[in-house]
């Protein structure tokens, strides 16, 4: 593929405790390793589910959807404890923020260690001492605890331009929600599994932006 020295950055809606979006997420990654694409980032932004829905996620609540992915994606979730599991998102959607201030990589490192320390390696990311962890390890100074400000202002951000869920990605001049994945209700159960062409279109499509002129969406 052809690269650019200018740089696109594709935004995304996510929670943390969102276990679709970190599939997603390390779906894009990997694909962005594995064609060359240093040009183009992606910013993740906050989709906090506790205010959406009025109370936070629990992990009793998102087994059943855990176990599912975990027939796809074994090494993602390989050391989930629902037991385990933050009582808010909110600081570590806030810190995300701040190590984006410090540049695309940075936020992006960020945002993925945060993911993998809760459904990997079965960390309570809304424990400060795991918060202070992963700000050290990337030389992010830890927001005020009451900080939220960035978070709500993601999300009136996404209200208005009509985020559906958790993930949904925003590049230039189009947007898909969870297009990373084939999900089925079978019964009771979930089914699901990586899509193949619907997601090979859309990061294309992501990196063709990067590819053109005039191709790059602002970073916020």
């Amino acid at each position: 593929m052809p690269t650019t020295s200018r740089s696109t950055v594709i935004e995304v809606f996510a929670d943390i405790s969102c276990p679709f979006a970190h599939a997603g997420l390390h779906r894009w990654f990997d694909r962005r390793e594995q064609t060359g694409r240093s040009d183009v980032h992606l910013r993740v932004r906050a989709w906090p589910l506790e205010i959406i829905n009025e109370a936070p996620l629990t992990g009793d609540a998102i087994t059943a959807k855990v176990a599912a992915l975990s027939a796809a994606f074994p090494d993602l979730f390989a050391g989930f404890d629902p037991s385990r599991f933050p009582t808010t998102t909110l600081p570590a959607l806030q810190l995300t923020h701040t190590a984006y201030e410090l540049g695309n990589s940075v936020g992006e490192q960020v945002a993925s260690a945060l993911r993998d320390r809760l459904f990997i390696h079965g960390e309570d990311i809304s424990d400060v001492v795991v918060l202070a962890d992963v700000a050290r390890r990337f030389g992010v100074p830890l927001p005020a605890p009451d900080d939220h400000a960035s978070v709500l202002d993601d999300l009136a951000d996404g209200r208005r331009r009509g985020v559906i869920g958790s993930p949904h990605y925003f590049g230039p001049g189009f947007d898909a929600f969870c297009p990373g994945l084939d999900i089925a209700h079978v019964g009771d159960d979930l089914d699901i599994s990586a899509t193949g062409a619907r997601f090979d279109e859309f990061v294309e499509r992501c990196f063709e932006q990067a590819a053109t002129p005039g191709g790059t969406a602002p970073a916020r």
